[in-house]
């Protein structure tokens, strides 16, 4: 791959672009049009799916054996079930957040037709200096709230602001690239592969190159769901690989400066012959990388072989620590990552 530093950082330019705009499953249309206008003003036509994915035609010589890159634009988050008494607001989570990641996040209550309200997750009683309790209580969706930073009282109050059962809470991700690397923020799954997908994209732009095999990207919009890679699978694709988070924990061999080549998840085994030809591709452009078996972990690429798609399939990202909390990945991780994908899609 020529000139990686380059293309790196212009990934996780890109992916901090992504990180700025709120997604959680559902409200994901500022995404999409972000995605919609990066692409066209890079020179490509993407296509709008129906149910609100990004499909992107990369070029290629054989179509009746393409390539599909898939990454999720949406992300985890909340949606209000209840308005208390207290006007203070029951929430229940959008996709597998769980509570004690975002215990005293910040956060904004974005309302169907009345504007966004800023407010703070917290636990109910939440002063240490009144609940005697409070060191003991492992926060949950049941005894935490929305806590809005309003002048409300009662559930009159925030009904009088627009607020309703069905709105959406966002939580602000906390966006830092250190200067040594690291890259910090929520929501890295997946906005950092889908910040390499474009980064990938504006590679082949620039340099001119025609993969041998027609290369398709579709950004998704309910992964974190379960449903978002399910459709929208172009004519004659015959490998999908999902680019997403690679796992960092116990019993795994991944860093966060590594490329991690997943051979199995708790769906089952990924295709035996891509997980071999992303290491192929991983060492001829000697990128770093790692192969693990993911203990709990579901795919956008399992999505669409669910869905009845005949195709063979793999899962590749860069190292990210702290799954689905304040998590952190490195350049390292994304440069290692682009790499694989060059030597994958033009070897």
């Amino acid at each position: 791959m020529n000139d990686p530093k380059r293309y790196t950082d212009y990934a996780v330019e890109q992916a901090a672009a992504l990180l700025a705009i709120d997604s959680p499953t559902g409200y994901t249309a500022d995404a999409e049009a972000h995605l919609l206008k990066t692409f066209r003003e890079m020179g490509y036509e993407p296509i709008h799916t129906v149910k609100g994915g990004v499909l992107v035609d990369l070029g290629g010589a054989d179509a009746e054996n393409g390539l599909l890159l898939e990454a999720h634009c949406d992300t985890l988050g909340a949606m209000v079930a209840e308005i208390k008494g207290s006007g203070r607001l029951r929430v229940v989570p959008l996709g597998g957040l769980p509570a004690v990641m975002i215990s005293t996040e910040t956060c904004h209550v974005v309302t169907k037709f009345n504007g966004v309200y800023e407010g703070t997750f917290q636990l109910c009683n939440a002063s240490t200096h009144v609940n005697g309790e409070l060191r003991k209580t492992v926060p949950d969706y049941d005894n935490c709230e929305v806590v809005l930073d309003e002048l409300v009282s009662s559930a009159d109050d925030a009904k009088a602001l627009g607020i309703g059962v069905g709105d959406v809470v966002c939580f602000n991700p906390r966006t830092t690239v250190t200067g040594k690397g690291y890259i910090k923020s929520r929501f890295l799954d997946d906005k950092l592969s889908a910040g390499i997908l474009i980064g990938l994209a504006k590679y082949l732009k620039e340099e001119g190159i025609t993969p041998a095999r027609r290369v398709w990207l579709h950004f998704t919009v309910y992964e974190e769901v379960g449903h978002g890679g399910a459709g929208s699978v172009p004519a004659g694709v015959t490998e999908a690989i999902s680019v997403d988070m690679g796992c960092v924990g116990d019993g795994l061999q991944c860093t966060e400066r590594q490329v991690s080549i997943c051979a199995k998840d708790s769906g089952g085994p990924y295709s035996y012959e891509i997980v071999k030809k992303l290491i192929a591709a991983a060492k001829a452009e000697e990128a770093d990388y790692a192969v693990d078996v993911y203990p709990h972990y579901g795919s956008d690429v399992e999505a669409t072989l669910g869905a009845g798609w005949d195709l063979r399939h793999g899962l590749i990202g860069p190292g990210v620590y702290a799954s689905h909390g304040y998590e952190r990945s490195h350049k390292d991780g994304v440069e290692n990552t682009l790499k694989v994908l060059v030597g994958y899609v033009h070897p």
